[in-house]
């Protein structure tokens, strides 16, 4: 296993840091992926190499980038023709992916957002981004929810991401709940099915690998404003993965931190589910964070004083044969550290230590 960081729209100067701070591979998210566009509209393979390039060129690995899936899954429910035209747009960038040279994509299967209803304060005056289900608001979500590449707090001054909104590009077609008519498990699970059927087989064509990030957080039982997140347990992880069961390049973005908050005692639950989803081989990459609490009542703090054993974690993958990544995610904000360099250099410090110790 080895460190690395998942950076949107980076600069020189932040690759630069990241080399500075011992990373090796870097994960990119630059949706919309203008940059990547030729006149068509699809990625260009020859940008997709340029692009990796440039990375390569500070000394970095790149691990993936980001498919943009736009608004396909609320498409498949309610605008099926727009689905299919985003469909065929998705199978091409992947095919331009692996022309460019890359080994993977991940994508994030989000219709409404990552649900948050405020902040809490934690170590030191730092503002934690938390879901408390009872204290859920139409105006909460709006304002505390992470919308597309924005993060809260995004837009400050020297942050790298974009100003957190909805009804933005950056937001990628999510929406808020209260916008639409609803979303059942089983709309759900067939807008998912139909995604895996559109580009699990190119992907398998070009040998390129998909990590789908699981649905960001665990709803409450039968849902929040009419929308399902079927994603949002070890059981739907794994029906999610039996949609391509035989398939080796369909695998999960295993974000600990979302697995943590689908359950009370998040602690046992992460290292059940790092077994079961690992044991398949089937998780590609890792977004390595912690959180207080547990489902449906949560914060998202510092690595090294949340309710999941990190070092435990860290054995636990080893124990069931990843190798891969382990990104920072979600570190808190603070007005001392705008930009997040500090907080994640921590984060990626303390994950270090980790491997390096066990």
């Amino acid at each position: 296993m080895y460190i690395g960081e998942q950076i949107i729209n980076p600069s020189a100067d932040r690759l630069r840091l990241s080399t500075q701070l011992g990373v090796e591979r870097v994960v990119l998210d630059t949706r919309p992926n203008t940059r990547l566009e030729g006149p068509d509209g699809h990625w260009d393979a020859d940008k997709v190499a340029q692009y990796r390039r440039w990375i390569e060129g500070f000394g970095l690995g790149v691990e993936c980038i980001s498919l943009d899936l736009g608004s396909f899954l609320l498409d498949c429910v309610h605008e099926p023709e727009r689905a299919t035209a985003r469909a065929a747009k998705m199978r091409a960038d992947i095919r331009a992916a692996s022309a460019g040279g890359l080994e993977m994509l991940k994508y994030n299967v989000q219709m409404v957002g990552i649900t948050r209803t405020g902040r809490r304060r934690g170590r030191g005056g730092v503002l934690e981004s938390a879901f408390r289900a009872v204290d859920y608001s139409p105006e909460g979500d709006r304002a505390h929810s992470y919308w597309g590449v924005g993060h809260p707090g995004g837009g400050a001054r020297g942050a790298d991401i974009a100003v957190n909104a909805t009804g933005t590009t950056e937001a990628l077609g999510q929406v808020m709940a209260t916008d639409i008519p609803g979303l059942s498990e089983p709309q759900v699970w067939s807008a998912l099915t139909r995604l895996v059927e559109e580009i699990v087989p190119t992907a398998e064509q070009v040998g390129l690998r998909l990590a789908g990030h699981p649905h960001d957080p665990a709803y409450p039982k039968g849902g929040l404003n009419g929308v399902e997140h079927v994603v949002g347990s070890i059981e739907g992880m794994e029906r999610f993965l039996d949609l391509a069961p035989a398939s080796a390049v369909h695998g999960i973005n295993f974000c600990q931190g979302t697995v943590a908050e689908m359950a009370t005692d998040p602690n046992p639950y992460v290292m059940d589910a790092i077994r079961r989803i690992g044991g398949r081989n089937r998780i590609f990459m890792v977004h390595f964070r912690n959180i207080k609490g547990g489902y449906c009542d949560f914060s998202e703090c510092f690595p090294d004083e949340g309710d999941v054993d990190m070092a435990e974690a860290v054995r636990t993958y080893r124990a069931v044969g990843y190798s891969g990544i382990l990104c920072p995610d979600h570190v808190p904000a603070s007005d001392l550290d705008t930009a997040r360099e500090r907080f994640f250099a921590f984060a990626l410090g303390y994950t270090r230590g980790l491997l390096q110790a066990v």
